[in-house]
């Protein structure tokens, strides 16, 4: 399995995408944004492009030449992508810091807090959730998965800033005491750990039926 991830974060992926989450994390200079543009850049231009590369190489035959389960490859590809998500969360909160540090001001939209991070993780799940099932009912089609991912990614983080703008009750939940914001962190890792199991077992049982 080491030698599976290795091949992964050394053969797979492309240095680029390492790079691209201290890119996008610098975002979070801008003033008065919409934040969750941040991490959706990542299903925008990281995710199409990654699985455009392995389709190109034709990783996924390759990888079932390799002396390892199915169920290890979906494993070590989940792992592998959602530790771009994570680096690109990680950066997300360096640049956070600095920015609440520069900028006293509230925003309109949310504001790059405890509970927008909590969120966030709420969104890559959701994401994680639909892509990968859908992905490896083929394990060679990834178009319409990270279409259909993308855009139910970007109609949860509209639903939330779109409440937040119009609904003060919704404000001031999700910004208002710090307890109450570390509780929705807390619950969106929950989330994002649940769901990425459901999108592992699931993906493990479509990818075991795929005659590569």
């Amino acid at each position: 399995m080491s030698n599976l991830l290795y091949k992964e974060f050394r053969l797979a992926i492309n240095p680029f995408f390492y790079v691209m989450p201290v890119l996008l994390g610098a975002l979070m200079f801008i003033p008065q944004w919409i934040f969750f543009f941040v991490p959706l850049y990542f299903c925008f231009i990281t995710a199409p492009n990654l699985f455009g590369v392995l389709k190109s190489n034709n990783d996924v035959s390759y990888s079932v030449m390799l002396p390892v389960s199915k169920r290890e490859i979906v494993l070590a590809r989940i792992a592998s992508i959602v530790t771009l998500e994570l680096l690109h969360i990680v950066m997300a909160v360096v640049f956070a810091i600095i920015h609440n540090i520069l900028y006293s001001s509230s925003n309109i939209f949310m504001d790059p807090s405890y509970a927008y991070f909590g969120l966030v993780f709420v969104m890559f799940g959701l994401f994680n959730v639909i892509l990968f099932p859908m992905y490896y009912k083929t394990a060679y089609k990834y178009g319409a998965p990270v279409i259909i991912s993308t855009v139910v990614a970007v109609l949860f983080a509209a639903l939330v800033e779109v409440s937040v703008i119009l609904n003060k009750d919704v404000a001031v939940f999700l910004e208002g005491s710090i307890t109450r914001q570390l509780v929705i962190l807390a619950v969106g890792i929950l989330f994002f750990l649940v769901v990425n199991a459901v999108a592992y077992k699931m993906g493990v049982k479509r990818f075991e039926k795929v005659d590569v």
